[in-house]
């Protein structure tokens, strides 16, 4: 057998349940992710891939390399990759992005001048391959045309390396952006001059207002020094117990302005949690003056 079929040969190892209990503590210490014996199954599969690509033969072996000096600088973003889904879309859950353009900005010029006095500040936490701080630049861009002296600047960051690679890339293929309004389409994507590819990318002018960055969302400081008035966090505290959500959310509520929004995913509810967050609107929350 060649060595090119050895490598794609499929592992039978299966993980232990002191190799799963291994990993599952490392997750849950450094990035939050809290992971039921429910998803042995799950991560097993994912991370059997890594092994095939590294040819390593054991789960032991491959959690032995994670912790090498090459493993912590080079694949302990692969393993986090494997424990959380990067599902995204444009214009996903369009009604917070409504909201937006209808209400909060409107609000947030007349309580603090915000876009006018000062830019805009937003940030798309977990922002994945980055169809949800295009959009809102989108969104804001287009409220900008009824109000030309409006200024706006959004960070990204996620914990995936890879997904931010991809995000600053801002290439998408044609079906990734059949949410997006045909107005927009025309205004904020190139399509390929290659027309077999397929493929779309967002225009430079909207790529220049988002900055994109690597954060783990439980580290200690988020390097940002100016508070935000809007913060999307959706579908990322599902990854989490309900101890460390509402840490998580006491923390962003922290880098908001009095009257800032914060906005979480559909399945995420705050119901009996001690935060300063006032529900306004479906997924939409406020932070309380």
């Amino acid at each position: 057998m060649h060595t090119n079929d050895l490598m794609n040969e499929i592992i039978t190892e299966t993980m232990s349940h002191e190799d799963f209990a291994r990993f599952s503590k490392f997750i849950y210490d450094d990035y939050g992710i809290k992971l039921t014996s429910s998803k042995k199954t799950m991560l097993e599969s994912r991370l059997q891939r890594r092994l095939r690509n590294l040819d390593i033969k054991t789960f032991s072996d491959y959690y032995d390399f994670v912790f090498s000096a090459d493993g912590i600088k080079n694949e302990i973003v692969h393993l986090i990759d494997a424990v959380t889904t990067n599902k995204t879309d444009f214009f996903r859950e369009p009604g917070c992005f409504d909201y937006l353009s209808r209400n909060a900005l409107s609000r947030l010029i007349e309580s603090h001048g915000a876009g006018i006095c000062r830019e805009l500040r937003v940030w798309s936490a977990g922002c994945s391959s980055g169809e949800e701080p295009y959009t809102l630049a989108m969104v804001l861009d287009s409220f900008k045309s009824r109000q030309p002296d409006f200024r706006f600047s959004i960070l990204a960051t996620d914990i995936s390396t890879r997904m931010l690679k991809i995000a600053a890339r801002a290439v998408y293929e044609q079906e990734r952006i059949l949410p997006v309004p045909d107005a927009e389409k025309r205004k904020y994507f190139m399509t390929s001059k290659d027309a077999k590819k397929n493929l779309v990318r967002i225009v430079p002018e909207l790529r220049s207002r988002v900055t994109f960055r690597r954060l783990n969302l439980m580290e200690r400081d988020f390097g940002i020094g100016e508070h935000m008035d809007i913060i999307f966090c959706r579908n990322v505290i599902i990854y989490f117990d309900r101890n460390t959500q509402e840490k998580l959310l006491n923390r962003l509520s922290g880098y908001l302005i009095r009257g800032g929004y914060l906005i979480l995913g559909h399945s995420e509810i705050l119901t009996n949690m001690d935060v300063p967050l006032e529900r306004v609107a479906p997924t939409v929350y406020m932070k309380k003056r």
